[in-house]
């Protein structure tokens, strides 16, 4: 999820919004595709006993909470980190965000490497979420990080050593990532604007694009060594099957390797959970791939924990609010129902979920000075203690 500057509804890529039409019609052709058969995915697509095998959480912000004096308290009031928490509860995996050059204090390298030590005490296994950027990146901002080359030959070396070095790092103190996402919602692409798939003048760059999404994951790759690694393409398109579609057929023409679609859905600007369910499906049957829920999150409440004004301040953005209302009983049962549309992924193929900072309570703003659009949002209610909700990372 993006910074609360850029995130309205469906504003932020419209050129890919305009050409669904043609998505929905059929795409470009998928000859040649090497899919991955459905019953081989399914053995890593599920635990024993049909578990998810992704259940997890970014809790990127969670250092900087701490620091701001926030406690976590567990379902029975004891105080415990929140990675514990969400460990006890039976989640297995902890995304870690990470920029460039970010802010003092934000997730930089060296932060992202602390979130990962505590992670795996944790036994938590690590989702890495570079952003190639100083700061926020999503569908409406891509920039490239001050410093790094502008034209495509040296910033695709720039994106391979990185990622290469980046990558090293994790293994190097002992905390190996198991799962790679190239780039953060790269819908309108990355690297703005050597790759910027919609600019406002001029052809689209998918080919530029599609090289610097191969020279990370090539990167990536190289970094983890003899380690095998999942590679996820992430986009914020849950409930948008024409979108989902114009995306990944054109990845899939470009030849860009990867393991996983990820996908953001958040019902109140992607779309319907029958919608979701539809998408998800889709995109399994038309690229053999597994799909995951990279970032989702729910109201628990409508209420403003810090006088900033949250993202969702009005139950009727929610599109089954009757069925799911802001209240903690109703986020809970939203994050049952998202278990069930994806434990029914044909061939095993839904690999799970990642609550977007589920921690993010009051304390620590979105950039310095700023405050938490996000405090009704999280899996913590505004002092700290759980909610209900995280019974949902539960294996069986």
């Amino acid at each position: 999820m993006p910074s609360r500057s850029s995130r309205t509804a469906e504003e932020q890529s419209p050129g890919l919004s305009r050409r669904s039409v043609f998505a929905a019609a059929g795409g470009l052709a998928l000859a040649g595709f090497a899919a991955t058969p459905a019953h081989a995915a399914s053995t890593a697509a599920r635990g024993s006993g049909g578990a998810l095998s992704v259940r997890g959480a970014d809790l990127s912000f969670l250092p900087q909470l701490e620091e701001a004096g926030v406690k976590y308290r567990d379902l029975k009031g004891r105080v415990r980190p929140a990675e514990r928490i969400l460990a006890d509860a039976g989640a297995n995996y902890q995304r870690i965000r990470v920029w460039v050059n970010p802010p003092k204090g934000y997730t930089d390298k060296k932060r992202a490497l602390g979130l990962a030590r505590r992670a795996k005490q944790a036994g938590l296994k690590i989702l890495l979420d570079p952003h190639y950027a100083d700061f926020w990146a999503d569908p409406s901002k891509q920039p490239i990080p001050a410093g790094w080359p502008t034209e495509l030959p040296a910033l695709t070396e720039k994106v391979r050593t990185y990622t290469r070095d980046l990558v090293r790092a994790f293994a190097a103190q002992g905390t190996p990532i198991d799962m790679f996402q190239m780039g953060n919602e790269i819908t309108a692409g990355i690297l703005w604007p050597v790759g910027k798939l919609y600019p406002e003048e001029g052809p689209q760059r998918w080919s530029e694009f599609a090289t610097l999404l191969k020279a990370g994951i090539e990167g990536a790759r190289q970094g983890a060594g003899k380690r095998p690694l999942k590679v996820m393409l992430h986009i914020d398109r849950g409930g948008k099957l024409g979108d989902t579609r114009w995306f990944f057929d054109q990845i899939t023409a470009q030849g860009v390797p990867f393991d996983i679609i990820g996908q953001s859905y958040y019902p109140m600007w992607h779309g319907s959970l029958a919608d979701l369910k539809a998408n998800l499906e889709d995109s399994v049957s038309r690229y053999g791939k597994p799909v995951l829920l990279a970032e989702t999150s729910y109201p628990w409440t409508i209420e403003d924990g810090d006088g900033y004004e949250n993202l969702i301040k009005d139950a009727s953005a929610l599109p089954d609010v009757a069925r799911f209302p802001a209240t903690p009983a109703g986020q809970a049962g939203y994050y049952e129902a998202l278990r069930e549309i994806l434990a029914g992924i044909p061939g095993g193929n839904g690999l799970g979920f990642l609550a977007w900072e589920p921690a993010w309570v009051p304390g620590v703003g979105w950039e310095p000075g700023a405050g938490a659009p996000n405090d009704n949002l999280t899996q913590f209610d505004f002092s700290g203690r759980a909610l209900p909700s995280i019974r949902a990372y539960r294996r069986p």
